[in-house]
């Protein structure tokens, strides 16, 4: 198979290659176009050491056994240093026997086309600020605990469904606009000072008992 075509016979095609040149073309099928000191375009193929991927205008270095083996092996120089990709045709993995970091001075973008997997025994996500959009999310875990200064929920549906709820609060506060329904076995409210029930029309009723006891009762 020949990974190298150049575009001008070569004067010997049994020797080595090995030159610093400036990638021209980016072709089809992963080929690439690279001319050298002497104005020759060489058609090649990046090698599979070679991670960062070239692009138009990077000094690049070329070596190979013979002209018509010819790879790209190294970017020495980037057109544009500011911007720098590394890509495999492939599945990429990066791994080590010890921790693996990856750092940025500004910010970090994980972007997956299909599905993102996180899986560790323990992980942990530290940031200043975050913001998390996802269309559909499930969440399954033995245990969760949370600890925020502000929980602030918006939505158009919420459904909680559980064995038991426990709510300690110091204050709190439930505003409904239309209607409130509470549906249980047995109901308990106890107020250690004052219990206010009112409004415009108020029932109390019992199907075989009603009871009010107090040292004094009011009515009207």
């Amino acid at each position: 198979m020949m990974n190298v075509v150049p575009l001008r016979a070569a004067s010997d095609n049994a020797a080595p290659v090995h030159f610093m040149g400036r990638l021209t073309t980016l072709m089809p099928g992963g080929q690439l176009g690279v001319q050298d000191d002497d104005g020759v375009t060489w058609r090649c193929r990046r090698a599979a050491s070679c991670l960062l991927k070239p692009e138009v205008g990077d000094t690049v270095l070329l070596s190979g056994p013979n002209s018509s083996r010819v790879y790209l092996i190294a970017v020495i120089e980037q057109a544009d240093a500011s911007v720098g990709r590394i890509e495999v045709p492939g599945d990429l993995t990066l791994g080590g026997g010890g921790a693996v970091s990856i750092e940025s001075s500004t910010g970090v973008r994980l972007h997956s086309g299909e599905r993102l997997e996180i899986s560790s025994r323990e992980w942990m996500l530290q940031a200043e600020r975050g913001d998390c959009r996802v269309d559909e999310m499930r969440l399954t875990a033995r245990t969760f605990d949370a600890t925020v200064g502000r929980v602030r929920l918006i939505g158009k549906v919420l459904e909680t469904v559980a064995d038991r709820i426990v709510q300690i609060a110091r204050n709190a506060l439930r505003s409904v606009d239309e209607v409130d329904q509470i549906r249980v076995g047995h109901l308990d409210c106890k107020a250690t000072d004052t219990v206010r029930i009112h409004g415009k029309h108020t029932l109390v009723t019992g199907k075989e008992l009603v009871k009010v006891d107090a040292s004094q009762i009011h009515m009207g």
